[in-house]
């Protein structure tokens, strides 16, 4: 079975036990976002006892707190109502085994799947490449306390975010599955009204 088939078959599934899930509200019922990382082995409605409707979950690669990270966060508080953040990075994260040097000399070999040895990524395919990822800011980690720091650092300065906003940070540790706060984060994340 294609997994296009295996989707399709789960949603039937889900669908017929859908009930009132259709009349949730719009605005998250607990008033909170986390922002986190793609991560398939991250599931934040498990790690943070989340039902359908109580929280939005914006993800990205890293969890970084990108200009569209931002943009969801906004309007999250602006048109919706949440009241705190969380800025939940992991352990083991893909984004700490390469730079933007490295992403960017990728590409410009290849667009076909790269592979993980021991060296750290490498090309296994043929060109062409691009020369386009040279224009993006790839948000690599070097360390995951500082990233999550910088990333609470950098919503907090942001002028659209206003100081009521509370923003936390941890990072989840994909080995016991618990959430280890980050106190500088935390610290700089404080809401100040």
């Amino acid at each position: 079975m294609a997994v296009l088939d295996e989707v399709l078959k789960a949603n039937d599934d889900y669908a017929k036990n859908f009930g009132e899930k259709g009349s949730l509200a719009l605005p998250p019922a607990r008033g909170f976002a986390i922002l986190t990382c793609m991560d398939a082995r991250l599931d934040p409605a498990k790690y943070a006892g989340l039902a359908e409707g109580d929280a939005h979950v914006i993800r990205n690669a890293g969890g970084r707190a990108s200009d569209d990270a931002i943009r969801s966060l906004v309007i999250s508080y602006k048109l919706l109502g949440t009241r705190e953040w969380f800025v939940i990075h992991h352990t083991n994260c893909g984004m700490e085994f390469f730079t933007d040097d490295v992403m960017r000399g990728l590409l410009a070999s290849s667009l076909e799947t790269a592979a993980l040895g021991e060296e750290g990524f490498h090309d296994v395919g043929s060109g062409p490449g691009s020369a386009e990822a040279n224009y993006i800011d790839w948000l690599t980690i070097s360390d995951q306390a500082s990233s999550v720091a910088d990333d609470v650092a950098r919503i907090k300065a942001h002028p659209l975010v206003p100081d009521r906003i509370a923003v936390y940070g941890y990072i989840y540790d994909v080995t016991t599955g618990r959430l280890v706060e980050v106190p500088a984060a935390t610290s700089a994340g404080r809401a100040t009204e």
